[in-house]
């Protein structure tokens, strides 16, 4: 059973949280799913925020309980293949929603946080935020290993529907991977709100 989770907050990352960083980014079991394997020394840690954290366009450190020290990271990035749009001529940007596109989220938590419902709220938060903070975004997505059920329960519990599995999608150390893929689309959003607001009573 999930423990109850303490609050979650989401702030930008800067070089003195390298240690931090480092401190999960060195674990195995934290890194098991993803590309990069576990950092030997602090200095990768500090690379990476200077030469691929900083200049991203969204990613942030997980904090919890008030405490200013990273226990994870989250990041959303645009689809590589798909321009960002450009605002219309009027400056207005009314002609963003007409452009679908879509973004990928990624997380990872320390191993002392797991099971705390840390990642389920960070990336609930996470979506909530770039689905306002871009108006252009109408699909953000996320994938997970077959084999990490854990990471499929934090995606469904933060709004995400499962649309199925993608056939060797991915090369994770050396080998190709089945992955499940999820997504939340503004429409979701829209939809939520409007169940929260109720129906109109016509005054």
């Amino acid at each position: 059973m999930e423990a109850e989770a303490a609050e979650v907050t989401l702030r930008e990352f800067t070089e003195a949280d390298a240690e931090a960083l480092f401190a999960w980014a060195s674990d195995p079991r934290v890194v098991r799913f993803q590309h990069r394997d576990a950092y030997s020394h602090v200095d990768e840690a500090r690379r990476y925020i200077v030469d691929k954290v900083l200049p991203h366009p969204w990613y942030r450190a997980i904090c919890v309980a008030g405490a200013d020290r990273p226990v994870g990271s989250i990041s959303v990035k645009p689809a590589d293949d798909l321009p960002l749009p450009e605002p219309d001529e009027s400056g207005t940007g009314d002609d963003l929603r007409s452009r679908c596109c879509r973004a990928s989220v990624g997380y990872r938590v320390a191993h002392a946080h797991w099971g705390r419902g840390v990642a389920t709220r960070a990336v609930r938060a996470a979506a909530d935020a770039v689905l306002a903070e871009w108006p252009w975004l109408e699909r953000l997505e996320a994938v997970a290993d077959v084999e990490n059920p854990a990471s499929q329960r934090v995606l469904e519990k933060a709004g995400f529907a499962r649309e199925g599995v993608l056939r060797r999608y991915v090369v994770l150390k050396g080998r190709p991977r089945d992955m499940v893929m999820f997504s939340r689309v503004r429409a979701d959003l829209e939809e939520m709100s409007a169940q929260a607001h109720g129906p109109s009573d016509g005054v």
